[in-house]
């Protein structure tokens, strides 16, 4: 094992994985070695400290493994470029350095502070400890890039779906799990965003697509169930709120620099000719100098095709006036390569995607009873679509297990 001395100038030394030194995991421990040059109450408060990391965040093994995995450096920029020695070296070096800080326990510190503070040595003795952490799951610079390589790199690293919050992408801790095998029906519409998308993986053109029509029939859920289709291919989905357009080009900067692929979601498009967040839109989406980035489509959905709400006076006045907001109407939207379509279902597909959540859910009703209280249903909440469909499931099943109960008491 290194000594205290050692261990602390080496992680002043780490070059390529220099970056972990602002991150909190890397701050608690080189604190509490540099506090061995202080007092012993100075030590005895970074102590406590990286005890109190250790209790809070578990194994900070795999915390610096992930740190590691978030971080941005020269090697993620070289993954599929050959990486000298001299870099391969730095790389082994700061490895070996991180793993020796993780193989410390609460004991080798304490070890370091009797022969630091060798008057008072017998004080540590009442002193809390912790264990040492799982050490990296890779000890070398190749492993390291092969990790880089199959997982990829940086901030988006965190998660696979995110929300704009004031300006900057934020992890959505809890995403809709949802998967392409839960919308019933609405094939052709599911295979032409498929289709899109795995053209986006493979590094080929790929266009912005608008998904519009009838209210529950699934087009925000088959944008996110796209996404987690392929997250494990590296594709992450970046929802951005209306009220964040004007971020637009910082997030497409953010993103044309990162090794995944991004769906960027504007959900419920709707504005009036005059919406400052109407002029900003049309003017980012392929209307812009610098452009779309190669790896990011933007997907869009919206109850109207057209996207901007008319108004009355827009058909009234002269030819000019008229045509000039018809053409304003349409601009965005001619501006989404592919247009798809999201009618409500007639009975029959409504009926099948009421008989595919049954089988899905294990509700145990004979068809023809189904099929007649799913109508009634849909009758009671105006109209069909698979949103009423899956309520109706819901109900369904809460209604068969209130009888289970009953029966049991």
């Amino acid at each position: 094992m290194l000594t205290s001395s050692s261990l602390r100038l080496r992680t002043e030394a780490m070059t390529i994985l220099g970056g972990l030194r602002s991150t909190d995991v890397f701050s608690v421990y080189a604190d509490a070695l540099s506090a061995l040059d202080d007092s012993p109450a100075a030590f005895c408060r970074s102590y406590a400290r990286l005890c109190q990391f250790h209790y809070t965040h578990g194994d900070l093994g795999k915390l610096f493994a992930r740190e590691i995995h978030y971080d941005t450096n020269v090697l993620t920029q070289s993954v599929d470029k050959p990486v000298s020695d001299d870099v391969r070296a730095a790389a082994d070096f700061d490895l070996y350095t991180i793993n020796s800080l993780i193989s410390l326990s609460g004991s080798d510190f304490l070890d370091f502070a009797r022969k630091a503070y060798r008057s008072c040595a017998d004080l540590f003795d009442a002193l809390p400890g912790f264990s040492a952490g799982t050490p990296l799951p890779f000890g070398n610079c190749e492993g390291l890039l092969q990790m880089y390589r199959k997982k990829g790199s940086g901030y988006f690293a965190r998660a696979n779906a995110f929300t704009i919050i004031d300006g900057m992408p934020q992890p959505i801790a809890n995403p809709d799990p949802i998967r392409l095998s839960d919308l019933k029906g609405y094939a052709v519409q599911k295979k032409a965003i498929r289709d899109n998308t795995l053209s986006l993986l493979a590094g080929k053109n790929a266009n912005n697509i608008l998904l519009y029509g009838d209210k529950g029939c699934g087009k925000s859920s088959t944008v996110k169930a796209i996404a987690n289709e392929y997250a494990d291919r590296g594709l992450k989905i970046i929802e951005m709120p209306m009220d964040q357009i004007k971020q637009f080009p910082a997030i497409c900067s953010m993103i044309e620099r990162s090794p995944f692929t991004f769906i960027l979601f504007l959900d419920d498009l709707s504005f009036t000719a005059e919406d400052e967040r109407f002029v900003a839109l049309k003017a980012f989406i392929e209307g812009g100098v610098a452009g779309k980035p190669h790896n990011m489509a933007i997907y869009a959905t919206s109850n109207r095709r057209h996207i901007i709400r008319e108004n009355f006076s827009d058909r009234n006045g002269d030819d000019v006036h008229v045509r000039d907001a018809m053409q304003s109407a349409s601009s965005l939207s001619d501006r989404f390569g592919i247009e798809i379509t999201f009618s409500n279902p007639v009975k029959n597909e409504y009926l099948y995607i009421v008989d595919r959540l049954a089988e899905d859910y294990g509700l145990d009703l004979p068809e023809e009873r189904l099929h007649l209280l799913a109508e009634r249903f849909a009758i009671r909440k105006n109209g069909r679509s698979p949103r009423t469909a899956r309520q109706f499931i819901t109900h369904q099943l809460a209604l068969e297990n209130g009888d289970k109960e009953t029966e049991e008491n």
